[in-house]
């Protein structure tokens, strides 16, 4: 794109989504937005993943969820900085190219599509086990169905996919919410198998707080998990090219990400380890399902096994959205295939979804060869290449913000607190995570993995700038 492109977009009207060749429909409207936002967090993560933390760190695992949120808050406040200084639906990746160079922005896409194909995976995956609740049927062959009814759901307009996100997320928050209910009923009136010994002295008894058999280091080492759950959160600001109003609509969504934070996660594991001890908890099982089964409530169980396999299903739904638009991004700026850039009537990108539903039919292969470890290997390698973009984006903001502050580029509508000292702050803690899981032999296998991954991108990106040496795609923006 040229510089007067981007100016155009800047200015955050459909003129110049038509002269950047966007060319997106803007039908998401506020309920939506809102709603894709509120749900893009709560799934597999915080459904499946949550039982193995409870069973590593004890009830400290509240701690890391609510520590983690904050710098999630962070993160989010950073890029709408970023979405209100020039709101498009290429988001990271065009940031990436402006504000660090043409190899980020390339980098930044492919890798984005790549957690979303790996984690369309995981998605899958999870709905697979869930389904084991009710019937004895192979994982892979649940996780074939779920891949091709989902690619099916996605050949739709943009405003029918934004409103079936919005009643699958309904579906999470509310059941969510009655959880919390129920169980704030079960402290006070004792019903339910549960009753008699439900307390939230379960928090601080049964070990102490950070009960884990290494202590505070347990805590700690559950922090590759808890980042998990949260990623999907910077999904909205893929939604900017499609968003009605999003110079409104995006600082809003982006401002409900506390109370989330404190109701879905912090909110919901406080109640369940005060009606349910922590050491009743197993990894692989929803501890949701679990507290309700200890809870002697059988038709709770199966109600929320259902919310939770909706909820997997949502987040890949999710995940076939993001990547056909990554890789279009990608194909407008020349780093990606021209066939990526063509959309239907309806402004849906058909052939990039398509793409990348095929391979998330790696998914059914993974959970051929090993269904009880596919859950494990696939978390490791969404989150690393996950938080690339929450790194690019705390890069991107500092980036701007001083050069805003220097009068260089006009300021934001909605900056983010503390400056860049926020920002420094969150890429120090992702620093930690990456360290932490370095430690731990189950997720060390995503590090090796992201040096292979990398030279991969290096040697794409040579062999695209030889073809195309004077290209647009490889000259620094200023």
């Amino acid at each position: 794109m040229t510089s007067v492109q981007v100016d155009k977009q800047h200015d955050g009207n459909e003129a110049a989504d038509s002269a950047s060749g966007e060319g997106y429909h803007r039908a998401l409207g506020a309920r939506q937005i809102q709603m894709i936002a509120i749900g893009g967090a709560i799934g597999t993560g915080l459904f499946l993943g949550a039982g193995k933390g409870i069973s590593i760190a004890g009830p400290s695992l509240i701690l890391a969820y609510a520590i983690a949120g904050l710098v999630i808050f962070f993160i989010m406040r950073a890029l709408g900085e970023l979405l209100m200084y020039r709101p498009v639906s290429g988001s990271f990746s065009e940031y990436a190219r402006e504000f660090i160079g043409p190899f980020a922005g390339f980098a930044t896409g492919w890798t984005y599509w790549l957690f979303w194909v790996v984690t369309g995976i995981t998605e899958v995956t999870a709905a697979a086990t869930y389904m084991t609740y009710w019937w004895d049927i192979p994982q892979w062959l649940s996780a074939l169905v779920f891949t091709v009814i989902l690619y099916g759901a996605n050949l739709i307009s943009v405003k029918l996919f934004g409103e079936l996100e919005f009643w699958f997320s309904m579906v999470k928050v509310t059941a969510i919410i009655g959880m919390i209910l129920i169980c704030a009923g079960i402290l006070t009136l004792g019903f339910s198998d549960a009753g008699a010994t439900a307390s939230v002295t379960h928090l601080w008894d049964l070990g102490g707080f950070f009960a884990g058999d290494d202590g505070i280091f347990s805590t700690l080492m559950t922090l590759q998990m808890v980042m998990f759950a949260f990623l999907a959160v910077e999904l909205v600001g893929v939604t900017a090219g499609e968003s009605k109003d999003p110079k409104t609509v995006l600082p809003k969504a982006i401002n409900t990400v506390p109370w989330r934070i404190a109701v879905f996660y912090v909110g919901a594991l406080i109640m369940i380890l005060s009606v349910v001890p922590w050491t009743a908890f197993k990894p692989g099982v929803s501890p949701f399902v679990a507290a309700f089964e200890k809870m002697g409530l059988g038709i709770g169980a199966a109600i929320v096994n259902f919310v939770v396999l909706t909820a997997a299903l949502s987040s890949c739904n999710s995940g076939m959205y993001s990547t056909g638009r990554m890789l279009r991004d990608l194909a407008l700026n020349g780093q990606g295939p021209k066939v990526f850039t063509r959309l239907t009537k309806s402004g849906t990108p058909l052939v990039g979804t398509t793409f990348s539903a095929a391979l998330m039919m790696v998914g059914v292969w993974v959970n051929y060869q090993w269904p009880g470890e596919a859950f494990n290997y696939v978390v490791s390698f969404a989150t690393i290449s996950g938080m690339w973009a929450w790194i690019v984006i705390l890069i991107c903001q500092i980036r701007y913000r001083l050069k805003a502050d220097r009068g260089e580029l006009p300021q934001s509508s909605f900056k983010a607190p503390g400056g860049i000292w926020f920002s420094v702050f969150s890429l120090a803690f992702i620093g930690m995570v990456v360290v932490t899981m370095g430690m731990d032999a189950d997720n060390r296998v995503a590090l090796y993995g992201a040096p292979v991954w990398g030279l991969v991108l290096a040697v794409s990106y040579l062999v695209l700038k030889a073809r195309n040496p004077e290209g647009a795609a490889f000259a620094k923006r200023s």
